[in-house]
């Protein structure tokens, strides 16, 4: 199920994998480097909505160095602090329909336990409760009295469906969830539920509840994947996207009276998304288009499409419209600069920009936009990759270059500003992101090439694109290495153990190393993704124990016999803490230079800026020495370097 598969327990050039023409890529500009506390003080932010007066925006920012929720005008100005948090991220939800009163969420340091908040004046208030029950935020309802919410409160494992009223915070139980079902949206008047229960990672069941009569209509008839979107303005039918029969999914309409499909609207690449604005009068469309996400906002009335104001190389990336429908809040940005926050009357057309993220201490032109190429694997099959070549780099001057993989399985590497890479490439690195076989965004049949084969196929569609790399005029090709967050981390522990002659070091950032025990400790509010995620990886408690136990790297870490830095987080839910350390330990046995970073206050990735200056900037110095060369001589001497540190 390509919506549903989550991480781990969850420009369109065409090249072939022969030399480039150098001349294209040597840029002779003096470039500065900017170091790690440069990058990592680009502030990240983003706009949660507009007030009920359209006069405010809610914005979640990290300059604090923590996630916190400001207040803006509309019309731009200096960020108002709503809550001051130096522990826990605080991510903001939303303003009241009818005040200023703003909701919000936090989890504990990243155990993903969330908690919904109402912040009014000075008072913050927990709206849900508090031991281990798990809270997700699912909608306003249409006459703004109320809100709803998922949770796992009376069974861990399963979210039930809530409303909560706005006057005195009661709760109410509108569907009972007893057979692991995933809420996919409500019709206005509260009668229509959809539900998706997934069959594996690659194909979901849509059903039809109704709430009245307690009846469930099946809505698609072929094993596909199906994600419901949204009901039509007028509640007499629903939209959902399908790939059945298709490579990529597309957009049908269920008339609800009679039962009759029909099929609106369809690409060469998946749609992931479509759904209307509060009264009906746009629809929106988010497509993934080659690893990059491009919207579509048409006029319902006249079917003409939105036109949004052009910036210089940018785009818009996402419109998030007032309940009035006269305004909408842009995400405006690209693969080579952070994206910013823009409030814009579609009446006036004024234009208003509410954020400016980039550090202003690093050159816009120093920074590398993102290039699709493509590569042949060992069996012939074409892979996209995402590549960024340093500007510095030419045939005179090649560098050191990194095989960046994504999270999953089933992620997918975008066309997205990452301050990670981008501090590498800047330091000289080169990164392709290859987009292995089971990656989403290339069609079903791509997206399963790796179901019971993890470690094997996948990964050498990494060691190909490491050989394209090496290929390159302006890479060094005896300085590649492998470096991976989540399932990325594992293909990183996966290279290291069985190819380990490919790469010259690996980066495993909380990688799974060991399959047996992730499957059996996924969180209990899986529960209903769990049989979908056996199906693709196996299920540990039967005979695939033999095969998982095969493609664990943490039993055949005595091959490892490259350097290796890992870094996780101590709260961690889907790979835990533990997985990090046998790794680490396992391979110390080797006399194989090893590292640790450990996080005791971060989860499943580093949200706090002082840490993620500590981890990407281990990873920098641990490259410099044991990828440029500095730390290999110290190896040939036969001393070998272990370090760990606690944050």
């Amino acid at each position: 199920m390509k919506k549903a598969a989550l991480l781990v327990l969850m420009a369109f050039l065409f090249f072939s994998c022969k030399d480039r023409d150098n001349s294209e890529m040597a840029d002779t500009t003096e470039i500065e480097q900017y170091t790690i506390e440069q990058f990592m003080d680009n502030e990240n932010a983003f706009a949660n909505g507009y007030s009920s007066d359209n006069s405010k925006v809610l914005i979640t920012s990290n300059r604090s160095g923590i996630y916190n929720i400001y207040s803006i005008s509309a019309t731009g100005g200096e960020l108002t602090p709503i809550t001051q948090s130096d522990s826990a991220s605080v991510f903001g939800i939303g303003y009241f329909p009818k005040d200023d009163r703003i909701l919000f969420r936090m989890d504990g340091n990243g155990d993903e336990i969330y908690k919904i908040f109402m912040k009014e004046g000075e008072e913050i208030k927990r709206l849900t409760p508090a031991e281990n029950v798990r809270a997700l935020f699912r909608g306003w309802a249409k006459d703004g009295n109320s809100f709803f919410y998922g949770s796992n409160e009376r069974d861990s494992r399963y979210m039930d469906h809530y409303e909560m009223k706005l006057d005195d915070f009661s709760s109410e139980m509108i569907y009972r969830n007893n057979d692991g079902m995933e809420f996919g949206g409500m019709s206005d008047d509260r009668k229509y539920i959809l539900l998706v229960k997934a069959v594996n990672t690659n194909d979901s069941d849509l059903y039809l509840l109704n709430t009245e009569d307690k009846t469930t209509v099946k809505i698609n008839d072929n094993l596909s994947a199906n994600s419901p979107e949204d009901f039509a303005p007028d509640g007499k039918s629903f939209y959902y996207t399908t790939d059945d029969g298709a490579e990529f999914s597309y957009v049908m309409q269920y008339n609800i009276e009679d039962g009759s499909k029909t099929k609106v609207l369809e690409k060469n690449w998946d749609i992931n998304s479509y759904y209307f604005t509060e009264n009906g009068k746009y629809q929106i469309t988010f497509s993934n288009e080659d690893a990059k996400t491009v919207m579509t906002v048409t006029e319902v009335a006249t079917n003409k499409k939105v036109k949004f104001p052009s910036f210089e190389n940018k785009e818009v990336s996402s419109a998030n419209f007032s309940d009035d429908e006269s305004m909408a809040l842009l995400s405006v940005g690209g693969s080579h600069t952070p994206s910013n926050a823009y409030s814009y009357n579609l009446e006036t057309k004024e234009l208003h920009q509410l954020t400016d993220v980039l550090n202003d201490e690093i050159d816009p032109s120093h920074l590398v936009a993102a290039e699709v190429i493509r590569y042949k694997s060992f069996d012939g099959l074409e892979i996209p990759a995402i590549f960024y070549v340093p500007k510095q780099a030419s045939a005179e001057n090649p560098v050191p270059a990194l095989v960046w993989v994504h999270g999953g399985p089933g992620g997918q590497s975008r066309q997205n500003f990452n301050s990670t890479i981008q501090y590498l490439v800047n330091h000289g690195y080169a990164i392709l992101a290859v987009n292995n076989r089971g990656s989403s965004g290339y069609g079903k049949s791509f997206y399963k090439m790796d179901d019971r084969n993890h470690g094997d196929k996948d990964l050498k569609d990494c060691i190909a694109g490491k050989d394209w790399l090496k290929a390159q005029p302006m890479i060094d090709g005896e300085k590649i290495g492998i470096i991976g967050g989540s399932y990325g981390g594992y293909m990183t522990m996966a290279a290291l153990a069985y190819a380990p002659e490919e790469f010259k070091v690996g980066v495993n950032i909380f990688g799974v190393t060991n399959w047996l025990r992730t499957l059996k400790s996924i969180p209990p509010w899986w529960e209903s993704f769990k049989e979908a995620l056996y199906t693709e990886m196996g299920d540990p408690n039967t005979e695939d124990s033999v095969r998982l136990r095969a493609i664990s790297p943490l039993f055949h870490a005595e091959n490892v016999t490259k350097p290796l830095i890992v870094l996780q987080g101590a709260q961690d839910p889907r790979v835990l803490k533990i997985e990090s350390d046998e790794i680490v330990e396992s391979v110390k046995n080797n006399g194989v230079p090893v590292e640790y970073v450990l996080f005791e206050d971060e989860g499943h990735g580093f949200v706090k800026k002082e840490n993620q200056i500590e981890a990407y900037g281990r990873i920098k110095e641990f490259l410099d020495k044991y990828l440029k060369g500095e730390g290999l001589e110290t190896m040939d001497t036969g001393e070998k370097e272990t370090s760990e540190a606690k944050v």
